[in-house]
């Protein structure tokens, strides 16, 4: 009997942004999700501590949830599981660092109830209609892997995050030998990371940055060494530490993720800290700075990173001097220029020296450049293909490239989080949208839509003016003067002065008494405020009116 089915493919994240990554395939009563990532809150995003997707979809539909696989161990992949699984209690596949990480977030959201599954490379596992393989690919942290996937219409192919690396600094290099087999047999779909799809050749080995790096210490022998770089990016972890060792130079951690990525990977040996090596940071004082290297988060110039801190002399355990020098080991993300290099001018004015990506090879990437994208789409040898991770320039590009390797216009989709695709073993096209987008984050409270931010941009920009009016329960009149506060908005005296006989006016004008939760009189003062304040400041703030009855 043929199949008229077809497989749904969601995206809920990861496409027209970096990171944010989670896709779901939906065949029949069975849904799989392939990684659960967030995205960091930008300038815009005044008090966010994370962006996830929206999951209603998920939630809806939790009971035909049969996994959640993971790709690798980095935050826009794994970030946003203790949210995900508080309300959908699915288990999860990964490789060992990236659950060990995982882990981790799953005791500060306080999170129980999950189920954890190490697999490993070449390994297979069934959920429901979908058989998932795990393929070992290079990228700058251990346990990566690509993913094929055996569905009823045909395999998908999911690269994951991933580079060629043929000097790879731990393990094996990419298995292009699977990946060739796979494709030999056919591929029906290829969703294939974006991330450097604008940037031509291959992308350099870590090993480089490994020369660069023994250079820089050779160099510097008498002078204290602090590298920041990415918490999670282990391999460059390792290199630090074995250079260290080499030129018999302590090394000190700086930062919370920083010192949760090294004990997680060090606790399951993916991280080799050799022996007397680690001192405590702030017991690091009669060290001498020949014998010292700091190793600090802060490389996207994050405004409460220990690097930063220590910019602006402001982190009591490191006092930047004239006999630093600074190692950025990292390459900004698009839009943290300015904050970067921001603390770069500050280093500099403390007397320090600092080297970072425009100066010296001090950071490779672990996404595959144009060249490796190439392979990738020649070894896979898709029938059909979907751009994923990336901007839309980046998933614009990458179907360029397919272009130029022969892929039919036809054959390829650029999606949107929010889309629906439904493949069949002859056809790929859109199907229904359904809700989806993100959620923010602020301590333990997450926000549905971004009406808290613009709140507080509105709050940031404008300032607000509290109104506190106390009234009579009997008579419904002022039982004294109104108070007027002002936060972030200046006003005279004699504004605030004429501002508290508008609002006696306003009182007097009105039938308070038989208003209900007097609704219409904070409106009433709200409206009256805003045009005063306008007229004479040309500021819109906020106004908040607090009415007591006594």
């Amino acid at each position: 009997m043929k199949n008229n089915k077809s497989l749904k493919i969601r995206f809920l994240g990861g496409l027209g942004e970096i990171g944010k990554n989670m896709t779901a395939l939906e065949y029949g009563k069975d849904i799989i999700v392939i990684d659960a990532g967030v995205a960091f809150p930008t300038e815009e995003m005044p008090g966010i501590d994370l962006v996830i997707p929206d999951t209603t979809y998920l939630v809806q539909n939790k009971d035909r949830v049969r996994g959640i696989v993971i790709t690798h161990g980095h935050e826009d992949h794994i970030g946003s599981l203790p949210f995900l699984l508080k309300d959908v209690n699915a288990p999860v596949f990964g490789t060992k660092l990236a659950l060990t990480l995982a882990e981790s977030k799953m005791h500060e959201n306080h999170v129980t109830n999950y189920s954890f599954n190490c697999i490993k490379p070449s390994s297979t596992i069934k959920l429901g209609c979908f058989t998932v393989e795990f393929i070992h690919v290079n990228h700058s942290i251990p346990g990566a892997v690509a993913l094929a996937i055996t569905t009823p219409v045909g395999v998908v192919f999911h690269s994951g995050d991933f580079k060629v690396d043929l000097t790879p600094i731990n393990g094996d290099i990419i298995d292009i030998t699977r990946i060739s087999e796979i494709g030999k047999k056919g591929v029906l779909l290829l969703m294939c990371e974006s991330t450097n799809v604008e940037r031509p050749g291959y992308t350099m080995s870590e090993s480089v940055v490994g020369e660069t790096l023994d250079r820089l210490f050779a160099e510097n022998e008498k002078r204290r060494i602090i590298i920041a770089t990415f918490a999670s990016n282990v391999y460059r972890l390792q290199q630090i530490l074995d250079l260290a060792a080499k030129y018999k130079r302590k090394v000190a951690f700086s930062g919370r993720s920083m010192e949760k990525v090294t004990e997680a990977a060090a606790k399951i040996g993916e991280l080799v800290i050799p022996p007397n090596t680690i001192v405590e940071l702030g017991r690091n004082k009669n060290i001498p700075d020949k014998d010292l290297v700091i190793v600090s988060t802060g490389s996207q110039g994050e405004p409460m990173s220990a690097l930063t801190r220590m910019a602006a002399d402001d982190f009591k355990n490191v006092k930047i001097g004239s006999n630093d020098t600074i190692i950025i080991s990292a390459s900004p993300i698009p839009g943290n220029e300015k904050s970067i290099y921001s603390v770069i001018n500050n280093l500099y004015r403390k007397g320090a020296e600092v080297v970072y990506e425009t100066l010296e090879k001090i950071h490779v990437s672990g996404h595959a450049c144009q060249e490796e994208l190439k392979i990738l789409h020649t070894l896979v040898n898709p029938k059909f293909f979907i751009p994923v991770h990336g901007e839309y320039r980046h998933l614009k590009k990458h179907v360029t490239l397919a272009r130029s390797l022969g892929m039919r216009e036809s054959n390829m989709l650029i999606a949107e989080i929010g889309s629906t695709v439904e493949l069949t073993g002859k056809s790929m096209k859109f199907g229904e949208s359904f809700q989806a987008g993100s959620r923010l984050v602020d301590g333990l409270n997450i926000e549905d839509s971004g009406n808290m931010v613009r709140d507080r941009k509105h709050l940031a920009e404008d300032g607000v003016i509290f109104v506190v009016c106390c009234i009579s329960a009997d008579s419904a009149e002022l039982l004294q003067e109104p108070i007027i506060e002002c936060k972030g908005v200046t006003l005279s005296d004699e504004q605030k002065d004429e501002m508290k006989r508008m609002v006696t006016k306003t009182v007097k004008g009105m039938d308070v008494k038989s208003m209900g939760d007097k609704g219409e009189l904070r409106g009433a003062i709200r409206r009256a405020f805003k045009n005063y304040v306008f007229k004479r400041t040309k500021g819109t703030p906020m106004v908040l009116p607090v009415i007591t009855e006594i």
